[in-house]
């Protein structure tokens, strides 16, 4: 603190979170090359070696999680037939805030026969915490994708529960130019009333939307059932000459619902299974 004049003292305003990272990559000499890497405050990204397709990358947040008044985006660019798989180093936590918001954009791009992997590990929601996340997927036709977030609101074995908050998740997804997916999730301020709701969660506190876009997703959708069991479901929609695979999914906390993301993704994700930093 600095003295501005005698018994007066100025408190500067707190140092907020700001980065912004980008990756870029295109099929070259039979595999996915990395063609261009961006990284800009907080925000880093880090590849680990791979001896085949997909190109994986991982996410960092160097600030070690969010709170009001931080910014964080995310931008993938897959270049037409190319594979990426993108996940986080750890669960994104987004703490109390004393004012506004904390903030991630997220932008995929995937070119013509191309393939993303949105696989971040979960966000955890601290009480009186304030999170918006927009997600931007574009696809070109031929396309394919499997985008999954999930949230848990507290942490039970820690004795802490997000009773209350604000918390947006918006998502857009596009495939050959037209609309296929649009969803704005919204929850607050007395979060813990909200999923206590037997029409909501039922006092679950952990959840997870999982999204593919693909022609194979029909024949996915019967196994998928099988591991989500009776706290979710899954449906399949035909889209623009591909399909579509929405997914729900909830739990009493965050264990417990990775149980179940862990043989789902596997099961979604084909050949390119789980992210290495995933585990139970």
């Amino acid at each position: 603190m600095d003295m501005i004049e005698p018994g007066l003292t100025f408190v500067p305003p707190a140092q907020r979170v700001a980065g912004t990272a980008r990756l870029g990559c295109d099929r070259n000499g039979g595999r996915t090359r990395l063609r261009r890497l961006y990284q800009d405050g907080s925000a880093k990204i880090r590849m680990p070696a791979v001896s085949a397709d997909p190109l994986e990358a991982v996410l960092i947040n160097t600030a070690g999680g969010l709170t009001g008044g931080d910014r964080l985006g995310w931008e993938v660019d897959v270049g037409a037939g190319a594979s990426a798989s993108i996940t986080t180093q750890a669960c994104e936590k987004v703490y109390r805030a004393a004012t506004d918001r904390a903030e991630v954009r997220v932008k995929l791009t995937v070119g013509a026969g191309g393939r993303i992997a949105w696989l971040p590990q979960e966000t955890i929601v601290f009480d009186r915490s304030a999170f918006a996340r927009r997600l931007d997927l574009e696809l070109a036709a031929g396309a394919e994708a499997l985008v999954l977030e999930a949230t848990v609101f507290g942490r039970l074995a820690m004795g802490e529960r997000a009773a209350h908050g604000n918390f947006h998740d918006r998502w857009r997804v596009s495939q050959d130019g037209a609309l296929v997916h649009a969803e704005d999730f919204r929850i607050g301020p007395d979060i813990a009333a909200i999923l206590g709701g037997s029409a909501v969660a039922g006092g679950a506190i952990a959840m997870a939307t999982v999204l593919m876009i693909s022609p194979r997703v029909e024949a996915l959708l019967d196994p998928a059932r099988d591991i989500i069991g009776g706290q979710g479901d899954a449906s399949v929609w035909s889209v623009k000459k591909s399909g579509k695979l929405l997914a729900r999914l909830f739990a009493e906390d965050g264990y417990q619902l990775r149980k179940r993301l862990v043989p789902l993704v596997e099961l979604l994700n084909g050949l390119a299974g789980l992210p290495k930093l995933w585990s139970l």
